[in-house]
């Protein structure tokens, strides 16, 4: 995981991606913060979120010979859906197992990338036991949300896009699912910014590398309660939480509620109708959760869209 596989991986992708646009939040009311406030718009990337940027990758990366099983993986919607593209570019078979709180309006939208859909289990742990099974007994390749290099370098390459469009950015807030974006932007931001501050939110009901980085390592965790299939994983990778342990400074908690909350605040605002990881930087803000000077600049991601804020639920790790 280094800034030059992340370069390697933007000019292998650039065909097959959308830069996408990066806009200074101005002209609201109720500013979360008086900050500088710079949001990157991966809710307008191809399959409606960041994920495309690492499932093309890992496609690129992949000998032919290996898909000819088809590909496999566990979703809570938006990794899936950009899997489901990879495999349609490939023209092979895509299979992709959800946890059952996975948004209804991603589940629909699968079927439009030609995947077929299985709803398993409680959680996304519970579908990744079954993607493995899947892998495992039908020769599929399982293109892992966060455990697979290839795809978490291909998601560090929006943080070249961020870098380019505001190289003066002080402090990067990121939503956590299962880790792979945050490890792989804080390692292109502080090979290019070493001074910039990296914080992650999660949901208070799964607080993955919160825990992680108490104890000292990944340790599963006993339970989720989070609604949010978007934020949801029981353990993260040792390759993320090495990355996360030495660059990012913080990582704060926020109620599946104020994340609903701040969805709702983006759409009314910004008509964007974000998923709740997308929401997860506003709402750490509004909250006060983020501790700022008053110089600092921040960036971040409006990282999914999806009707969250119209009441279904967030999805994709």
């Amino acid at each position: 995981m280094t800034l030059a596989a992340v370069e390697a991986a933007a000019a292998r992708i650039a065909g097959h991606i959308r830069p996408t646009p990066m806009i200074e939040l101005a002209q609201v009311r109720n500013r979360p913060v008086a900050n500088r406030l710079f949001l990157k718009l991966e809710n307008l990337q191809v399959t409606g979120a960041f994920k495309a940027r690492g499932a093309i990758n890992r496609l690129l990366t992949t000998p032919r010979e290996s898909l000819q099983n088809g590909i496999v993986t566990a979703s809570g919607g938006n990794h899936g859906m950009a899997v489901a593209r990879a495999g349609l570019i490939a023209q092979v078979p895509t299979t992709i197992y959800l946890p059952p709180n996975a948004s209804p309006a991603k589940i629909r939208a699968l079927a439009g990338w030609d995947a077929t859909v299985h709803v398993v289990g409680e959680t996304w742990d519970d579908a990744d036991a079954a993607a493995r099974d899947h892998a495992e007994s039908k020769g599929a390749i399982y293109f892992h949300p966060f455990k697979d290099p290839d795809v978490v370098i291909g998601q560090g390459t929006v943080a070249l896009e961020m870098l380019s469009a505001v190289p003066e950015a002080d402090v990067y807030l990121v939503a956590i699912g299962g880790g792979g974006l945050i490890a792989s932007l804080a390692t292109v931001v502080h090979a290019r910014n070493p001074k910039a501050r990296i914080i992650g939110i999660e949901p208070v009901g799964s607080p993955t590398l919160h825990a992680a980085l108490a104890a000292g390592g990944p340790v599963r965790l006993e339970r989720q309660w989070t609604r949010v299939a978007t934020m949801s994983c029981g353990m993260t990778a040792p390759l993320i939480y090495d990355i996360v342990a030495k660059h990012v400074e913080e990582i704060v908690l926020v109620e599946d509620e104020h994340l609903i909350d701040a969805a709702r605040w983006i759409l009314a605002e910004l008509a964007i109708r974000a998923d709740l990881s997308a929401a997860a930087a506003i709402a750490a803000l509004r909250l006060g959760k983020i501790r700022l000077a008053p110089h600092e600049r921040i960036s971040t991601l409006i990282c999914g869209a999806d009707d969250a804020a119209l009441g279904t639920q967030g999805t994709a790790i």
